[in-house]
């Protein structure tokens, strides 16, 4: 089969798919993921549990992205996430689910620029509010700059700064005189809540429950699976998937060990003063505010900045993944089939500053970096991965079937109750109890959902494709041409493009970089 040049859009969002083992690895490990887990470690209603749950789930995300999900996504030359949707389903439900991606990105940009705005708050005593449009014009513009060199080359600059200086800044926060012995408050702490957080037996399958969201979740976003494309080799991606997994327990450590010194600080005996982080409801900056306090002048100025950096270095990465997935699956292939790559050049620019205008509006909403990302992560979860195993792994999956596992999945996560948007729960699983005038769920109601929205897609599927095959409804009632998949559709030739559909996704190529 011909192989197609590679155009403007390739280039700048996968140049070459080229990216060397290095370049893969230091892309993984985020600053939002330092900074947000030294929160997790703080906040008195997580600490060590929830810590530690955020590490094992990230470490499965790539664990099952090299096992499960590198091998479809990488031979099959897809270019987005959103692919194998526009081949198997069609325009319309690649539309619906691009938008999803696209809300899927614009709800992580506020936990990399709070963090990010946090950090350079602390550092120059200007308003948060300032220093987040501050740090939003800096990443969009050395993303509009370099596009995904921009993503990969500071991202090793990242992994270089924080494997080293949050190693230096560490001692100096645990050998402060303000700092008790982390070891002695890690279940009893006069000065804050315990630091291992609230271990009870009830909440055993929520841990699951978050275990599981957090990993599969995270397959569920175009900014992981554009490191595989990206990669020079499928055995390149599923090393670089293998190290990364490794990668974020290293670089939890130091987080752990900051979070436990912040959370058994005194800091009445430091330059903050009283009342604590905590009480001031500043949880969200307390990695920059304890390198500021507890460290000398100099390694707070190292930590803060190196941590910055670091932070600075995930913008783009989300910035980039969004971008494409808009310009590729929207507008290259719905809204302007014809347009050149020169157009489609200057959109997935313009989509940069469009989502990074918007992502950064939303950061007034919340001031938790937490709360960003655990709402991310679980509209990756319900939404999309259900859709994305079906369409990659099940045969009979169809368009009825996708469309019908969108709002089942919601449905039942809303009906469970969520206190994010404060909904009660209206289903009451086994084990659903009123705590203190508020009904709790003890079930994985998570996953729950998840398992529906699938059931939901085969059996509608099945069910559609009966009917339209038998001849039990006419074929003119068949918008999503079921009638036309009576075997089994492969979603591309390996290689190459499947020239029968004529809604196969342009970007599909093969290069020769």
């Amino acid at each position: 089969m011909a192989e197609v040049e590679v155009s403007r859009l390739t280039l700048f969002a996968f140049p070459g798919r080229g990216t060397s083992l290095p370049l893969s690895v230091a892309t993984w490990v985020g600053g939002a993921f330092i900074t947000g887990a030294v929160e997790m470690m703080y906040t008195p209603s997580m600490g060590l549990i929830y810590a530690l749950v955020l590490l094992s789930g990230y470490s499965l995300t790539f664990i099952t992205g090299a096992l499960v999900f590198a091998k479809p996504m990488k031979e099959r030359n897809f270019v987005t996430m959103l692919d194998p949707f526009q081949i198997k389903y069609g325009k319309v439900i690649t539309t619906g689910m691009s938008v999803v991606s696209l809300l899927l990105d614009l709800t992580s940009v506020p936990a990399t620029l709070l963090s990010l705005g946090g950090i350079m708050s602390v550092v120059l005593d200007l308003s948060r509010s300032a220093c987040i449009w501050i740090s939003a014009a800096v990443v969009i513009t050395y993303t509009l700059m370099g596009g995904f060199y921009s993503v990969a080359y500071t991202d090793v600059i990242q992994l270089v700064l924080i494997s080293t200086s949050l190693c230096i800044c560490a001692p100096f926060v645990l050998m402060n005189p303000a700092t008790m012995d982390i070891s002695q408050t890690l279940m009893n702490n006069s000065l804050h809540a315990p630091w291992i957080g609230q271990p009870d037996l009830k909440k055993t399958w929520i841990i699951i429950d978050d275990v599981l969201f957090l990993a599969l979740g995270g397959l569920a976003y175009q900014s992981f699976h554009q490191r595989i494309l990206s990669a020079s080799s499928l055995s390149t991606a599923k090393t670089s998937c293998f190290v990364a997994s490794f990668l974020l327990f290293v670089f939890g450590i130091p987080s752990i060990l900051l979070g436990a010194a912040a959370a058994s600080t005194d800091w009445n005996q430091t330059t903050y003063g009283s009342p604590s982080p905590f009480e001031r409801g500043e949880a969200a900056m307390i990695l920059p505010i304890t390198l500021q306090h507890l460290t000398p002048s100099f390694i707070a100025i190292i930590g803060v900045a190196c941590v910055a950096a670091a932070v600075m270095s995930s913008g783009d990465s989300i910035l980039l993944s969004a971008a494409s997935v808009f310009t590729s699956n929207i507008y290259k292939n719905i809204l302007r089939p014809k347009a050149s790559d020169r157009e489609a050049h200057w959109v997935i620019r313009a989509s940069v500053v469009v989502v990074g205008v918007v992502g950064t509006s939303l950061t007034h909403l919340k001031s938790s970096i937490i709360v960003f990302w655990f709402f991310s992560f679980e509209m990756a979860y319900i939404i999309i991965f259900p859709e994305l195993v079906c369409v990659l792994f099940f045969n009979i999956s169809n368009g009825y079937g996708a469309v019908m596992g969108l709002p089942m999945g919601m449905l039942i996560r809303l009906l469970s109750g969520d206190p994010l948007l404060g909904l009660e729960p209206i289903l009451h699983f086994p084990g659903c109890t009123l705590e203190n005038g508020v009904y709790v769920q003890y079930a994985p109601v998570k996953t729950i959902s998840v398992l529906t929205a699938i059931v939901a897609i085969l059996l509608v599927s099945l069910l559609a494709s009966v009917l339209f095959n038998r001849g039990v409804l006419p074929e003119k009632w068949d918008v999503f041409k079921v009638t036309t998949q009576k075997l089994p559709v492969p979603l591309t030739p390996l290689g190459g493009v499947n020239k029968e559909d004529p809604q196969c996704s342009t970007p599909m190529i093969t290069s020769s970089c």
